[in-house]
């Protein structure tokens, strides 16, 4: 083993595994926000917010078509991130007039958390026919602009490494807007009044009512964050995998479980749960065939693909997870912090 081996497996590790699950990880972290947020204030499991990613990603690829019909475009960018503002505003306003229809009655009446996350459940229906009847059923894709920071051909001829390493401009997208919306919400919870409010109505909302925190002003914020940072998940991971409008339901699994494993109603535990995710999945799922290749030595036989699990039980790896900590620490890895 030389340095030379040592340098092509790690390259391969950041191909197939490091950069792949930064990447997820960023988009889960955005998604397991939202739900977290919704649960750590409104006080339910919000069991729609998958089709609200999808609903959100369905009016960013429309407004994405329109602006590609005109050549309307700011290259090297995805045409998708000029589309974003548009369907940010277009979903907050569809889940802002959910909530004044259908959760609100519920709010009055002080229904049981149980109440609520049922009526979710129909949300998260109506949304799907909505979507499955506006965009159809079919995968679609939407990504233009620049396709490759950087292809594996060209590192190759760089390095002289026999690995390749192919960096994806939505990749990159894909982390920094993350890394920029999630530094925005956490200073925006840490050093704005509002945000402030939300924390403690999220703490306790009978005694921020004597605080006089306006709990209607709380709600339609918590509901405006949780849409936006949906809709901003969504178009990342559609931009990066493809729209596919049946797999954001999938995503819930994964999204649940990195909010569960980091501890409901914690931001900071939903972040570092759907890193935790996002690495377990991929990494499980790895065929680590040719990365031992270049760590043994050549005469070695290797058999098999070395891969825990077939890529097709990628969402068991969250399942399992999910049981795990359920059963060892069902509040999560940052209990008793949600108002973080």
């Amino acid at each position: 083993m030389t340095l030379t081996d040592i340098l092509n497996a790690f390259v391969l590790l950041c191909n197939y595994i490091i950069l792949p699950s930064l990447t997820y990880g960023s988009q889960l972290a955005l998604g397991a926000l939202g739900i977290t947020l919704i649960y750590g204030v409104l006080r339910f499991s919000n069991l729609g917010h998958g089709e609200t990613m999808s609903f959100g990603t369905t009016i960013t690829i429309l407004i994405t078509w329109l602006f590609q019909s005109i050549n309307f475009s700011v290259y090297p960018m995805p045409t998708a991130l000029i589309a974003l503002p548009f369907s940010i505003a277009v979903t907050v306003t569809i889940v802002l007039l959910t909530d004044r229809l259908i959760y609100r009655h519920y709010r009055k009446e002080k229904a049981d958390s149980l109440v609520f996350m049922i009526a979710s459940i129909g949300v998260m229906f109506i949304l799907n026919g909505i979507i499955r009847f506006i965009i159809g059923p079919s995968d679609r894709r939407f990504d233009d602009g620049e396709r490759f920071l950087m292809t594996a051909r060209e590192f190759k001829a760089w390095s002289g490494l026999d690995e390749g390493l192919a960096i994806k401009s939505t990749q990159c997208i894909t982390i920094i807007t993350a890394v920029a919306s999630m530094i925005i919400f956490f200073l925006f919870l840490k050093k704005t009044r509002l945000g402030k409010s939300m924390r403690a109505f999220a703490d306790n909302d009978e005694l921020s009512l004597l605080s006089g925190i306006n709990p209607s002003q709380v709600v339609r914020l918590t509901w405006v964050f949780s849409a936006t940072l949906a809709v901003v998940a969504g178009t990342l991971y559609g931009l990066d995998k493809g729209f596919k409008p049946f797999v954001f339901l999938q995503l819930l699994l994964p999204l649940f479980s990195a909010a569960i494993l980091g501890g409901l109603g914690s931001p900071i535990g939903a972040v570092v749960g759907a890193f935790i995710i996002a690495f377990s999945e991929i990494a499980v799922t790895f065929a680590y065939k040719k990365f031992l290749f270049y760590l043994m030595p050549r005469d070695w036989e290797i058999d098999g693909m070395f891969q825990f699990l077939p890529t097709d039980y990628k969402f068991a790896v969250s399942f399992m997870i999910l049981v795990l900590v359920l059963l060892v620490r069902p509040t999560g890895i940052f209990s008793g912090t949600k108002s973080e």
